[in-house]
This record gives C-alpha cells, sequence and structure tokens, in this order.
C-alpha cells in the first residue's frame, strides 16, 4: 500500500459519521467503554465494537482493559490535534450560527482540547502569555522565555521536565470557533492541570465545557492582567 492508499484509508476512517462521533467524543481525554460510545454515536454496541476495532487497527485508538470491561481512548495527543484541527475547516458562516446558540455558548467560551484548554479563554490566556513575555512564537511552537522560566516556575510547573516527554512540548493549535491559535502540547496539559488542582477551572459533569471559578478570575488577573481593561 502506497502513501496515498495509505492516507486514503484514514480518511475513510475518519470520513464515517459514527466513528467521527466517537472519536470527537474522546476528545475530553477520557477513556470509555463501547457501550458509552455506541451511545454518543447513537448505534448498537456490536456496530461501534466493529467501528472501534477498525481504529484501532489504524492505531487511532488503544484500548485497555480493567476487569470486563474494555475502554478506549485516543491513541496519542496527535490524533486528538488532527480531530480537533478538521472542525476548522467548518465554514465560518456555520461557526458564527453554532456560537450564538445558549446550550453552545459555554462550551464555546471554555472547554477542553484533549488534555488542554481551549476556547475563548484558551485563546485569551495564550495572547496574554505572549503579551507579558512569557512565551513567543516561531512557526507553529511556542517558547518560554528566560521571564516564562520562572513564571512557570512560580507555579511549580517545570519546563525541562515537560521538554523531556515524548510529545510536542508547546505547539500552536488551531481554536476551531475562536479562528486564533491556543497553547497545546506538554505544556498546556500542564497549565490545564495546574489551573484544574488549584480551583482556578472546573470541569463539567458529562461536557467538554469547563467553568472559571472567582479564584481563577482573582489569579489569572494577578499574573496575566487577563480581564482587566
Amino acid at each position: 500500500m502506497d502513501i496515498e492508499d495509505k492516507f486514503g484509508y484514514i480518511a475513510t476512517l475518519l470520513g464515517d459519521k459514527a466513528r467521527a462521533i466517537m472519536l470527537w467524543s474522546l476528545l475530553d481525554g477520557k477513556a470509555y467503554t463501547a457501550t458509552e460510545l455506541a451511545i454518543c454515536a447513537n448505534i448498537s454496541k456490536q456496530s461501534a465494537s466493529n467501528h472501534l476495532a477498525k481504529l484501532l487497527e489504524a492505531q487511532l485508538l488503544a484500548v485497555e482493559k480493567q476487569g470486563r470491561h474494555r475502554y478506549y481512548r485516543l491513541a496519542n495527543p496527535r490524533v486528538a490535534q488532527v480531530i480537533e484541527s478538521m472542525a476548522s475547516l467548518i465554514p465560518d458562516s456555520q461557526i458564527k450560527s453554532i456560537n450564538t446558540k445558549p446550550k453552545s455558548q459555554n462550551i464555546v467560551y471554555a472547554r477542553t482540547c484533549y488534555d488542554h484548554l481551549a476556547g475563548e479563554l484558551g485563546v485569551k490566556i495564550t495572547s496574554a502569555l505572549i503579551k507579558n513575555n512569557i512565551l513567543t512564537q516561531n512557526d507553529n511552537k511556542y517558547i518560554v522565555t528566560t521571564y516564562g522560566l520562572k513564571w512557570f516556575s512560580a507555579l511549580n510547573i517545570n519546563i525541562a521536565e515537560l521538554k523531556l516527554k515524548k510529545r510536542s512540548f508547546a505547539h500552536k493549535c488551531l481554536d476551531w470557533t475562536e479562528r486564533r491559535h491556543h497553547l497545546a502540547g506538554s505544556l498546556g496539559a500542564a497549565l490545564l492541570e495546574y489551573m484544574i488542582c488549584n480551583d482556578w477551572i472546573r470541569k463539567k459533569n458529562n461536557t467538554r465545557e469547563v467553568l472559571i471559578t472567582s479564584l481563577g478570575i482573582k489569579e489569572l488577573n494577578d499574573k496575566l492582567e487577563l480581564f482587566r481593561k
């Protein structure tokens, strides 16, 4: 099979509606059973199992067995990046209609994108990190400045350790609702984890939506002047 055939096969896998919905559902970073993913895609468990087998074979998913259950998750952050990036192909006119729907406004404002923060809040924080000379940009990557090393160290985020991880350190992820970039990679994941652990933001059950707390508003104001006019 040549490269065109391999690409075509992956595109075919992603082009199926049921598989696309299951992959989209897994963007919250959690692992789900075949039954749970079947409910998400509104298909039978048997059909879901067949779809999941194909995604496993293509190494788009990984599976872990615990007791009598098998839990499926995205194979790696690269898969999540591709899935999220595909949403940026939705025409601007359709994105605007999504943004105005009451049920969509919260998830448009702040949500998780696999293991990092996205939405309007994620873009604003990334922009503030650049404005405050904590990050600089270089092509598709972000670079931590000398001041940024101290800033992240104050949050107990070890930049040297993050760079040793077998994944992207700090790359640009195109936000499909904002049409601008937010911080992804191991640094983006570490920052999200810090904000959750310190109650700056809170995850909502059964959704990718996150809520910013009053403490989070205060801390982001103090550290990044995020909400000051």
